[in-house]
C-alpha cells in the first residue's frame, strides 16, 4: 500500500452529531491540538437551543466548526472541506455549507430507518445509500460498532461505551491529519483521574480510531497544514469568555480594587462566572444571586463600597436589570454591566449568536440616563476592550455597559498574552478626608472630567446620601427642583460625552484614508469584514475597514473619517441598529448589511455587497 502526505494551506472541520455526541468535546480537543502546534486557527460552536432536544432530530443537532491555516485567519470560514456527520440529522442540517468536492466522514449507524424518518426524510430515501451525495468524498465508517468492538474487555454498559464514539472519530482525525495524540491523551488522564475504566476506555477508543485510518488500504492519503506565519511570542488558545475574565482579574489587579460579580446565570454569559469562581485566590469574589434584579443589586452595592463591581447576562437579563443601571446612573457609581448578546426578543434564539442590543444599551432606560458603551470584536479583543471598560467606568465614576455575543463568547482563537508590565495602569483615587477650605462633604463636587469623588461608606465626615430620587447640584440631598433636575440631566450627559476626551481617535483597521467605500463595523463582524475588504483590496478597490470599540461617546474624529468616504456600509447581525445611530448623529446616508439568522455574516456575502456597492455586482 502505498501512501502520501499533501500539504494544504488551511482546512475547514465541521463536527456535528447529536447533542449527547460529543461534538463540542472533539471539536475543543483537536482545536487545542491545532494551537499547540502553532497553526492559526478560528472555531465557531453552534449549539442547539433546546437542553435536551429529541435525539436524532434535527432541533437536536450540535455542530462545531474549526478553520485552521498556515497564514492568519480571522474567520472560522464560509464553507467546510470535511463535514463529521454522526447522523442524519447532522448531514441534512449542515450539508449545505460543504464545499463541492468536500468530504463526508458519516457514522452509518446514524443512518438508519429510524434516524432517517426523525430527520424528516421522505420514505425509502438515505442519502449515504443513494446517489444524493454525488460530488461529495464520502467516508463511511460505523463508528458505532468499531468502538463498541474496540471496547469488548471493558465491563461498561452500552450506553456508556457508545459515549466514546467521538474519541474514536477524534483518533482517526488525528490519524488524516498528521497529528499526535498526546494533548488529548493528557487532557483525558486529567478528567477521569478518578475513574480509571473511562479513563482507559477513552483512550482504547482513541487509538482505535487513529488504527482504524492507519491500517485501511483505502486511505491513501494524510494531511497536513504547516505552522503559521504570525508574530513570534508567547500564545495560548483563548475563547471570549474566558479572556473577558481574564481581562476583568487584569483590571481589577491593575486598579488594586476588589472584584466582585454579581451575578444570574443565562446562556450565552454563564462561563463567566463559571470561569472567575475558578480565581479566588486573587481575591475574586463571585456570587450567583436568586434572580437578575438581585445580581445587578449586589454588584451596585459593591461598588458603593469600593469595590470593582461587575454583573453578568444576555438581552433579557438586561431588560429586568434597567431599573438598577437608572439607580446606578443616579449615583454616578463605577458599574460594569456585561451583555453577552443572543437572538430575540424574549427567549428568542438563546444559543444563537446576535448583534440584538446596541439599540437597548443606548436608549433602554427610563428618564434620561446616558451610559458608555464599550465592545469587543474578536474573542482575544476581549480582554483589551473589558480592561478600557473598567478603565473608563472607575475613572469616571459611571456604569459601563460592555457587549459582546454568543460568537465571540464561544468561539477560539490563538492569543498572545500581555505580561503584568505591559498592561498601562488603571489609576483610582478615593476620598478619605475633607479638604481644607471644605467645611462639610459635598458628594457631587466635580472635577474637570465632571466626575463626582468616590467616598467609601464608613470614612469618617464624608457620610452622604444615597438612592434614585434626583440629586441636588454639589450637595447629594434629594431635590424636585425643576432648574436642578435639568441641570442635573445636562451634566450627567455631558459627563458621558466628555470621554471622548479621554479615549484614542478612530484609526483604519485597513485602507486609504479615504475612498470608495468605508466598512464601519463594530463586535463579531470584525473577522469577516477584515477577510472581505483584504480580497478586494489585493483586487484593486479603493475600500476601507474601520471598527468601532468605542461606541458611546463616539471617537471625537469619527465623524471627519466618514465623510472621507463615498459611501459608507454598515454590517450587521441584526436589523440594523449602528445604522440608526451613524446616520442620526453625524447625517450621513450609510447603507446596511443585515443577517437575523443566528449565524455569523460570511466574507462571500460582504464581497458581493461590496461589489454592488462598487458597481461591480
Amino acid at each position: 500500500m502505498i501512501r502520501k502526505d499533501e500539504i494544504l494551506p488551511e482546512v475547514v472541520i465541521k463536527f456535528a452529531g447529536d447533542s449527547g455526541d460529543g461534538m463540542q468535546l472533539t471539536g475543543t480537543q483537536f482545536t487545542n491540538n491545532t494551537a499547540l502546534m502553532g497553526i492559526d486557527l478560528s472555531t465557531f460552536p453552534d449549539f442547539p437551543a433546546e437542553i435536551r432536544a429529541p435525539q436524532g432530530t434535527i432541533p437536536g443537532v450540535s455542530g462545531f466548526q474549526l478553520r485552521f491555516s498556515s497564514a492568519p485567519i480571522y474567520t472560522p470560514g464560509d464553507e467546510c472541506d470535511v463535514l463529521v456527520a454522526m447522523n442524519a440529522a447532522a448531514l441534512k442540517t449542515n450539508l449545505k455549507a460543504l464545499k463541492k468536492g468536500g468530504k463526508i466522514i458519516v457514522n452509518t449507524d446514524g443512518f438508519d430507518a429510524k434516524n432517517l424518518r426523525l430527520a424528516n426524510y421522505p420514505e425509502g430515501v438515505n442519502p449515504i445509500a443513494d446517489d444524493s451525495l454525488a460530488g461529495y468524498e464520502v467516508i463511511k465508517m460505523d463508528v458505532t460498532k468499531m468502538t463498541r468492538e474496540a471496547l469488548k474487555e471493558f465491563t461498561l454498559g452500552t450506553k456508556e461505551k457508545d459515549r466514546a464514539k467521538n474519541m474514536f472519530v477524534l483518533g482517526f482525525l488525528y490519524w488524516m491529519f498528521n497529528r499526535d495524540m498526546d494533548s488529548s491523551i493528557a487532557f483525558l488522564t486529567e478528567k477521569f483521574s478518578k475513574k480509571p475504566e473511562l479513563l482507559d476506555s477513552n483512550i482504547k477508543a482513541l487509538k482505535a480510531g487513529y488504527n482504524y485510518g492507519d491500517t485501511t488500504e483505502t486511505f491513501t492519503t494524510r494531511y497536513k497544514v504547516e505552522k503559521a506565519r504570525i508574530e513570534p511570542g508567547k500564545y495560548r488558545n483563548i475563547m471570549g469568555n474566558q479572556a473577558l475574565a481574564l481581562g476583568l482579574i487584569a483590571a481589577a489587579q491593575k486598579s488594586k480594587l476588589p472584584l466582585f460579580l454579581g451575578t444570574y446565570p443565562i446562556t450565552p454569559a454563564s462561563d463567566i462566572l463559571h470561569e472567575l469562581s475558578r480565581y479566588k485566590s486573587f481575591g475574586i469574589k463571585t456570587f450567583q444571586a436568586e434572580d437578575e434584579i438581585a445580581g445587578i443589586g449586589s454588584a451596585i452595592g459593591a461598588a458603593y463600597g469600593g469595590s470593582l463591581g461587575v454583573t453578568t447576562t444576555s438581552g433579557p437579563g438586561m431588560a429586568l436589570k434597567t431599573e438598577a443601571m437608572g439607580l446606578a446612573v443616579m449615583l454616578e457609581i463605577p458599574l460594569l454591566i456585561i451583555n453577552i448578546q443572543r437572538g430575540g426578543p424574549s427567549t428568542g434564539l438563546p444559543t444563537k449568536t446576535e448583534q440584538s442590543d446596541l439599540l437597548q444599551a443606548y436608549y433602554g432606560r427610563n428618564g434620561e440616563c446616558p451610559m458608555p458603551v464599550i465592545s469587543a470584536s474578536t474573542p482575544s479583543d476581549c480582554f483589551e476592550a473589558v480592561y478600557e471598560a473598567v478603565r473608563i467606568a472607575v475613572q469616571h465614576m459611571t456604569p459601563v455597559i460592555f457587549l459582546s455575543d454568543g460568537y465571540i463568547a464561544n468561539g477560539a482563537e490563538p492569543w498572545k498574552f500581555p505580561t503584568s508590565a505591559a498592561l498601562s495602569p488603571i489609576q483610582v483615587s478615593f476620598k478619605t478626608e475633607l479638604a481644607e477650605n471644605e467645611p462639610v462633604f459635598q458628594p457631587y463636587l466635580r472635577d474637570e472630567k465632571l466626575v463626582r469623588p468616590w467616598a467609601v461608606p464608613g470614612t469618617a465626615g464624608l457620610e452622604h446620601r444615597i438612592g434614585g430620587l434626583e440629586k441636588q447640584n454639589i450637595t447629594g440631598a434629594v431635590s424636585y427642583d425643576p432648574d436642578n433636575h435639568q441641570l442635573m440631566v445636562k451634566i450627567r450627559q455631558e459627563k458621558v460625552d466628555r470621554i471622548a476626551d479621554y479615549i484614542p481617535a478612530q484609526t483604519l483597521d485597513s485602507g486609504a484614508d479615504e475612498g470608495d467605500v468605508l466598512v464601519l463595523g463594530w463586535g463579531s463582524t470584525y473577522g469577516a469584514i477584515k477577510s472581505a475588504v483584504a480580497e478586494l483590496q489585493a483586487q484593486g478597490y479603493a475600500v476601507s475597514h474601520a471598527h468601532l470599540r468605542h461606541l458611546r461617546p463616539f471617537p471625537r474624529n469619527l465623524g471627519e473619517l466618514l465623510q472621507k468616504f463615498k459611501q459608507v456600509l454598515i454590517p450587521e447581525i441584526n436589523n440594523g441598529q449602528l445604522i440608526k445611530i451613524i446616520r442620526e448623529q453625524f447625517l450621513v446616508d450609510a447603507k446596511g448589511y443585515n443577517k437575523i439568522m443566528g449565524v455569523p455574516i460570511t466574507k462571500g456575502e460582504l464581497i458581493n455587497k461590496l461589489k454592488e456597492l462598487l458597481g461591480s455586482a
